[in-house]
């Protein structure tokens, strides 16, 4: 199971960087290495504003399927809905995808709705 397949209300994206060892000397000169061909450290976060407690749930239940922050999953297409740039902007690159950073985080806004925060990870499969 992956995440719910819900819309989210807002979202904000980090895509990470890539893996660089700075050097600096002294003098002030720099040296950087590269130490890999893939961003590192890209983070997601997903808002639900005022869905039904029903809803809210399936995120617990996501959350148990996945054993927490220790299995990876892919993003639905609804996790994306919104956005006019490049359907491939939060997809993670190749061999990566997403995890738990940490338990969902649900508010009741009023009897039978919830809204529902959620941060992710980009991690390697």
């Amino acid at each position: 199971m992956t995440l719910p397949n819900l819309r989210p209300s807002s979202r904000t994206f980090n895509p990470g960087d890539y893996p660089v060892k700075l050097f600096r000397t002294q003098s002030g000169a720099e040296s950087r290495i590269l130490y890999g061909n893939k961003r590192v450290g890209g983070t997601l976060e997903l808002t639900y504003q005022n869905i039904s407690d029903a809803d809210a749930d399936l995120f617990i239940s996501s959350y148990d399927t996945t054993k927490g922050t220790f299995s990876a999953f892919d993003l639905p297409d609804n996790a994306k809905a919104g956005w006019t740039g490049s359907s491939s902007t939060f997809v993670p690159q190749s061999g990566l995808r997403y995890r738990y950073a940490e338990p969902p985080d649900i508010a009741s806004v009023k009897p039978g709705r919830s809204t529902v925060t959620i941060r992710l990870v980009v991690t390697t499969s």
